[in-house]
């Protein structure tokens, strides 16, 4: 190789550089001048530090930036490609050529013994959603232009210069040192630190094994076959990053997506995927069902299923047939999954029964033509509503009816959720489902008693209070619950007044248990909904509770007591008022501890609701306040469902063996629900008894018997198909993963009910 060139050679080069350049300018076309092979150029100095400052900051690595230099050098802008990996040609066998500023990528020189890091813009890491590796250098990088003054990180863009004399050679300026590699990138958040680097992340190792320029064919491609040739590179696309990443939850907020995570779509045919049921109302925790238990066990996932059966639809097919066509051994409701040996019979999918296809059932309401019983709308839904007869009811439909249980102890009315209570009912009166039979009532207590005489007729509400809590009875049984549309205006009354009516108490104590023996007095008749709002712990009559928290063992490591119940009164109370058909739906306000473990078994054994609002009070925890308004609202006006019963079956071989949810088990597949409503869930762990070789696939349904608040009989199905698999990889990939953290989570909290904590934990890791 020939010597260096000395500094004053240098200046001319840079000179007759720069007067090739502006005239170039004026045509619109950059061409860049090589230097000797052993010296870089102010291009190619450019282009290295440009990489590892501006490089970064490129939100799409597919666009291209036009760079200029600082001012002090009048050198033209330079097109650097985002995420280049490409070497290009020596300048010794390949004449220069223009090149276009926006649509050609710039020429990069691969010099001896230089890591290809440090040479091409590839080295910059990939821009993703996930930030790059903080500091952001690779290790033993070595670089040839040190001797060149690398340009601020940021330069500021300046305007084409105009064709003028060469100016006069600078003076040498000390050159400044680059910084480091990656400088700019923010402080990663800690779930993201120590993160592996990208497997794809474009980083080539440096060749070493050549002296001098080698030649690589280019064949300088477009801005567009470079987007297409790259897009692979980028991490934007990908939801997670390679590896593992422990996250700090007390230092990183919002780690779920922002947007839904769908479930996995059953791998069905085409057909039977746009019949199936919808996961928002039916879905399971494996939509690849393995065909034996021990494929399930090898598997260590929960099999269950996760139902909401009264969820709100915007589309729901309700048949009104004399006939409701059933298999005749199982008894499940056809379906779109039955199948038709002929337009005389029909198999059913769950037990394999053929069963005849009864004469109305010939006819199709919908195309008015007979002899199609497969375009049935109950064979063309999966989830149906049918009006039931008169077979279906044991007694005549019930109208809605409503008591609300409000306490008005001095501790009820410190946190002051009466006016809220009351003021949301006044707005949301005539929204209340019922007809026009609906009927409503009111209670209130501290250590006695109170009853609302609202009939038609009086000119204001009488108050009637019972002070025996010790047996308890109902001073007028006809006048206390009455039409909600006659006596209108006396409930307004009664409404406006209530706040204001307790303010000066000094009752402190809380008869809840008698209150609620009062309620189911007074409901047992026709079932209904039952409200209780309670804000301490009930301290006089039946049900009364002690306080078993200890102070000093708050933060204590110890095993955790007292999450089941203290007494078994409200759980009897709960499966008696069940009987009635009557939920209690308990509204928990409390700012001091209230025993929730045994106040919750009046609403799970009902099949009510729970609300809790710890630390409650209307002017110090305005946030508690507003959930309350923003709660009472959608609790008075969504839809509601009485009397209801709720079965659910599968294909022969599998069985079910737990159920979780707010119910009363009447036997082993029926679950009893004084109330039903939109919001209410369930899940069922299922096992598999049988081998499922001799079939491809597996059915669940579920059939939930109501009676609406508008007084009519009816039932609504839902069915759900899912293919067998006898592959580990195929149980695997069919995981509904957000399914079955809900399964494990309803799993786990059972059993650290019914046993401890730590045992619930224990099995939560070994599921």
């Amino acid at each position: 190789l020939p010597p260096p060139p000395s500094q004053q050679q240098q200046q001319q080069q840079q000179q007759q550089q720069q007067q090739q350049q502006q005239q170039q300018s004026l045509s619109g076309y950059n061409t860049l001048s090589w230097s000797a092979p052993g010296l870089p150029s102010t291009p190619d100095s450019l282009i290295r530090n440009h990489t590892g400052s501006l490089a970064p900051t490129n939100n799409n690595p597919t666009n291209t930036e036009n760079v200029q230099p600082r001012k002090s050098s009048p050198v033209v802008s330079t097109v650097l490609s985002g995420a280049s990996s490409t070497r290009m040609p020596s300048a010794a066998k390949h004449p220069t050529e223009p090149v276009a500023p926006v649509t050609q990528p710039s020429e990069l020189i691969q010099q001896k013994g230089v890591d290809s890091s440090s040479t091409t813009s590839s080295a910059s890491p990939m821009p993703n959603s996930y930030d790059a590796l903080e500091g952001g250098s690779y290790p033993d990088v070595h670089s040839s232009s040190a001797s060149s003054p690398a340009p601020d990180p940021a330069p500021e863009p300046d305007p084409a210069p105009a064709p003028a004399p060469a100016p006069a050679p600078a003076a040498p300026q000390p050159s400044k040192m680059a910084k480091p590699f990656g400088y700019g990138y923010p402080i990663l958040q800690p779930g993201y630190q120590n993160a592996a680097a990208p497997l794809n992340s474009g980083v080539h190792p440096s060749s070493q094994g050549y002296s001098g320029f080698q030649q690589y064919p280019q064949q300088y491609p477009g801005v567009n076959q470079l987007s297409s040739g790259l897009g692979g590179l980028s991490l934007q696309s990908s939801p997670q990053p390679e590896s593992l990443r422990p996250i700090n939850l007390t230092q990183e907020r919002n780690v779920l997506p922002m947007t839904p995570v769908w479930p996995p779509v059953p791998n069905l045919n085409l057909e039977l995927k746009k019949l199936n049921c919808s996961p928002d109302s039916f879905r399971c925790t494996l939509t690849n069902i393995p065909q034996t238990q021990a494929l399930l066990n090898k598997a260590k996932l929960p099999l269950g299923l996760l139902l909401h059966p009264f969820r709100d639809l915007t589309q729901l097919p309700v048949i009104t047939s004399n006939t409701i066509v059933r298999c005749r051994s199982c008894r499940t409701y056809i379906n779109p999954f039955v199948s038709f040996i002929d337009q005389r019979r029909w198999k059913c999918n769950l037990c394999y029964r053929v069963n005849d296809v009864p004469e109305e059932f010939m006819y199709n309401p919908l195309t008015r033509s007979y002899g199609e019983p497969h375009k049935r709308p109950e064979v063309q839904n999966s989830t149906v509503e049918f009006i039931a007869s008169s077979d279906y009811m044991l007694r005549p439909p019930q109208p809605a009816v409503y008591l609300f249980v409000l306490d008005v102890s001095h501790n009820a009315v410190e946190a002051g959720y009466l006016t809220i209570l009351c003021q949301s009912l006044l707005e949301n009166l005539d929204k209340l489902p019922g007809d026009s039979r609906t009927r409503i009532g009111f209670m209130t207590f501290d250590s006695t008693i109170h009853f609302y005489n609202l009939q038609e007729g009086l000119s204001q509400p009488q108050m009637l209070i019972v002070s025996d809590i010790d047996d308890v009875f109902l001073p007028t049984p006809d006048s206390l619950l009455v039409n909600l549309y006659e006596s209108k205006e006396l409930i307004k009354d009664l409404l406006n007044a209530l706040p204001n009516m307790f303010t000066n108490t000094r009752e402190t104590h809380s008869a809840l248990g008698p209150a609620l023996q009062a309620a189911f007095k007074l409901m047992s008749p026709t079932g209904g909904r039952v409200s209780v709002f309670q804000t301490q712990l009930p301290s006089l009559g039946a049900g009364l509770l002690q306080s078993r928290e200890d102070p000093n063992q708050r933060s204590s490591t110890k095993v955790v007591q007292h999450l089941g119940p203290a007494t078994d009164f409200y759980k009897k109370l709960a499966l008696d008022c069940s009987g009635q058909q009557t939920a209690v739906d308990l509204f928990l306000l409390s700012s001091q501890y209230s025993d929730l473990a045994s106040l919750a078994c009046m609403s799970k054994y009902s099949a009510g609701c729970i609300y809790y609002y710890p630390s409650f009070h209307h002017t110090h925890n305005p946030s508690q306040a507003e959930k309350l308004q923003k709660d009472l609202k959608r609790y008075l006006t969504r839809k509601i469902g009485f009397e209801a019963v709720m079965r659910i079956r599968c294909t022969k071989g599998l069985s079910m063996h737990t159920f979780h949810g707010n119910f009363f088990v009447r036997s082993t597949d029926l679950l009893s629900l004084a109330n039903i409503n939109p919001d209410a869930g369930f899940a069922v762990q299922l096992s598999i008894e049988e081998s499922l070789t001799d079939t491809s696939l597996v059915c669940f349904q579920t059939a939930l018997l109501y009676t609406s608040s508008k007084g009519e009989r009816r039932i609504r199905v839902h069915t759900l198909c899912l293919p067998v698999v006898s592959s580990l990889a195929d149980v695997y990939a069919g995981v509904d993963v957000q399914a079955a953290i809900c399964l494990l989570a309803n799993m786990a909290v059972d059993r650290s009910v019914s046993s401890s904590l730590s045992d619930a934990r224990d099995a939560l890791v070994n599921a």
